[in-house]
């Protein structure tokens, strides 16, 4: 079965798309010929991977500034589309490190406020144009193995990506009847620009030990996961949770 099928004239809107997993959804979507709108609050990275996309033949490819922090934000990058999105990608999120003792409130707001209430608010906002509009729609949170299990360090975060686990359950059953399914993608360790670096260090290295495959996810791992969330062959599917992550979950304790 080839899953990218299924994204074939589909409009993708994909938000925290200026780079990292997000630059990569985008850039898999368009080349599985759907039409594809980016969306972050770096305009620039935007209209840089717009001109790739363009470029490399996906002439259907728009960029759209996004907050998803800022509800008037995130409506407001609704009406500029020109057409509803058929797959939501809630992919936008950040991370503040620190030991939970000493972290200042503004600093849990910050991701909680981006990634979660963020999730929410795109979501939310998807789904009553979607039922407005008498139609179903596909909505993929990107969440996280630290969703799932928790690491030290990293508290916001794991708290804001285990609500993610719950809300895309509380949507799919809410949502079934309207024809919008909800599903996440939990991502291991991922090797990227901003975490390759830490990765070559000693406490880096000891993490890869603990993966059982021991070696960082790339991002073209999660290909597979992506396209069964975002296309059709997942038409049954809703409110499930598919960890990729080399195995870390069922690691040893």
């Amino acid at each position: 079965m080839d899953l990218g099928a299924g994204l074939k004239h589909r409009h993708v809107l994909v938000t925290g798309a200026s780079g990292g997993l997000g630059e990569h959804f985008a850039r898999l979507c368009a080349a599985c010929g759907a039409a594809v709108t980016v969306a972050a609050r770096r305009k620039e990275r935007l209209d840089s991977l717009v001109a790739d996309l363009s470029a490399a033949g996906s002439p259907r490819a728009r960029a759209v500034a996004l907050d998803v922090a800022d509800p008037a934000s995130v409506e407001a990058a609704f009406a500029a589309l020109d057409a509803l999105p058929d797959v939501v990608v809630n992919n936008a999120g950040i991370a503040e490190g620190g030991a939970a003792i000493d972290l200042p409130l503004d600093r849990f707001d910050r991701v909680i406020y981006t990634n979660l209430r963020g999730v929410w608010a795109m979501s939310t906002q998807a789904a009553r144009a979607w039922r407005d509009a008498g139609r179903g729609g596909v909505i993929v949170n990107v969440a996280s193995i630290l969703g799932l299990r928790v690491a030290g360090g990293v508290g916001p975060y794991t708290i804001s990506k285990a609500a993610v686990v719950q809300m895309t359950q509380a949507l799919g059953l809410e949502w079934a009847r309207y024809g919008i399914r909800v599903n996440a993608l939990a991502p291991g360790y991922i090797g990227t620009d901003i975490n390759r670096g830490f990765f070559e260090t000693e406490p880096g290295r000891a993490m890869l030990k603990r993966i059982p495959m021991r070696r960082l996810g790339r991002p073209e791992d999660l290909d597979g996961a992506f396209l069964l969330l975002a296309g059709d062959a997942s038409g049954w599917m809703t409110g499930a949770t598919i960890p990729v992550d080399g195995g870390h979950l069922v690691s040893s304790l």
